[in-house]
């Protein structure tokens, strides 16, 4: 297949969402999976380089990913994670805690073994994040990837951090740090960065990884809404309507996939970094990484 405009590279994870009194709900999730999804939802091509198990799981994520029109290449055998066996034995899983206020807490069962791997084509974009980008053996391949195409496609970051998953905190920083500098534009939550760096102000998180070489980073805060830095001494903000939250689960994905659908289709930071806002906002109202079409966002966000 020729390569789409976007490509994104990481994590398939099926979301049990566990709320008590109730019965658990299986969501396709996946902080990576769900920025494919969101772009295709926004009319987007995207191309999705994944693992996923022919198991229950997998074929319900396959599903939700193809029928919103993404593209799922083939990829290698796995590479064996240490102590395992080679290849994708079981799609992995998060079971979902939600609190009071629809907040989550996750506790996962991932593998993330993706081999060496060339892209199907020249993108236009390049998309890393969350597991993907800093668990071993398979970070080692995006890595490879972003390397590749950095200079000759853009490049986008979400860390998405996942505290269980990051292992040492100080080694976890220095790879988040070198998929920074391997990014144009980075997008973090301000629980990211306080986890990254304690005691360290989101703004100057901010202004320090543009020093590492992106020429964006925009920060969301929940309900307060989001700003964004540029290299070039620029600073934009956004306020987040109040809505009543069913959950937060894929709201952060959501707004990554409309800042980059918006900046790709020729919107100012100001008006993209709106956008991507409306279309978190709207994904926090129904429950699951459920991140609203072209025709949803047009009409809380028009362009």
């Amino acid at each position: 297949m020729s390569s789409p405009h976007f490509v994104v590279i990481g994590e398939c994870v099926a979301d049990v969402v566990r709320t008590e009194g109730a019965p658990d709900v299986v969501h396709p999730g996946g902080s990576p999976a769900n920025v494919a999804y969101g772009l295709a939802r926004l009319g987007e091509p995207v191309a999705l380089l994944t693992q996923l198990a022919d198991d229950p799981y997998g074929r319900l994520i396959r599903a939700h990913l193809e029928g919103a029109g993404v593209a799922l290449p083939p990829v290698p055998a796995a590479v064996p994670a240490e102590g395992g066996d080679a290849g994708a034995a079981r799609t992995p899983s998060a079971v979902v805690r939600l609190d009071a206020e629809g907040r989550a807490q996750y506790a996962f069962d991932i593998d993330w073994t993706l081999p060496p791997v060339e892209l199907p084509g020249p993108p236009g974009h390049l998309h890393i994040g969350s597991v993907a980008a800093v668990t071993g053996p398979g970070a080692a391949a995006v890595l490879a990837l972003a390397e590749r195409w950095r200079g000759r496609a853009t490049v986008s970051y979400d860390p998405n951090v996942r505290p269980a998953l990051m292992g040492a905190h100080a080694d976890a920083v220095s790879r988040v740090e070198r998929c920074v500098a391997l990014s144009d534009v980075v997008k973090a939550s301000d629980e990211d960065l306080a986890w990254l760096y304690p005691g360290r102000g989101p703004e100057e998180t901010a202004r320090h990884w543009l020093g590492l070489g992106p020429a964006t980073v925009a920060v969301t805060r929940g309900p307060a809404g989001a700003f964004a830095l540029t290299a070039d001494g620029r600073r934009v903000e956004t306020r987040a309507r109040t809505v009543e939250v069913a959950d937060t689960v894929g709201a952060g994905d959501a707004f990554t996939a409309a800042l980059l659908h918006a900046r790709r289709t020729g919107a100012g930071l100001g008006a993209a970094l709106a956008r991507a806002t409306a279309a978190a906002t709207l994904t926090v109202t129904r429950p699951g990484a459920n991140p609203p079409d072209a025709a949803e966002l047009a009409a809380v966000a028009p362009v």
